[in-house]
């Protein structure tokens, strides 16, 4: 079922996006809400209990963060690490970038 709410239609022809009635049932085959549930548990609990204060501007930063994390959930500690150094290898970002100034 492609529709949902009105924010998610605009994302049609990037996206399929399904949906799960759950006065009917939880799970339709393979769509259920359980991804984007641990999802945004992850991003809560990051925003509140790991991070002191999230400044608006950098918000984005914070969510690609814990992005990467559940995208590589299933990966051991070390493999993520690894996974950063080689991602970070030849990059610079200069603190007056990062602050805009």
């Amino acid at each position: 079922m492609i529709g949902g709410n009105v924010p998610y239609r605009t994302l049609r022809d990037d996206y399929t996006h399904e949906t799960v009635d759950h006065l009917v049932e939880y799970v339709s085959g393979h769509i259920t809400t359980n991804g984007i549930e641990n999802f945004w548990s992850l991003l809560k609990r990051g925003l509140h209990g790991t991070y002191i204060q999230v400044l608006p501007e950098h918000l984005h930063r914070y969510v690609s963060e814990r992005v990467f994390t559940y995208n590589q959930r299933k990966d051991s500690d070390l493999g993520r690490f690894n996974r950063v150094l080689r991602q970070a290898a030849g990059r610079r970002l200069t603190y007056a970038e990062l602050v805009g100034s």
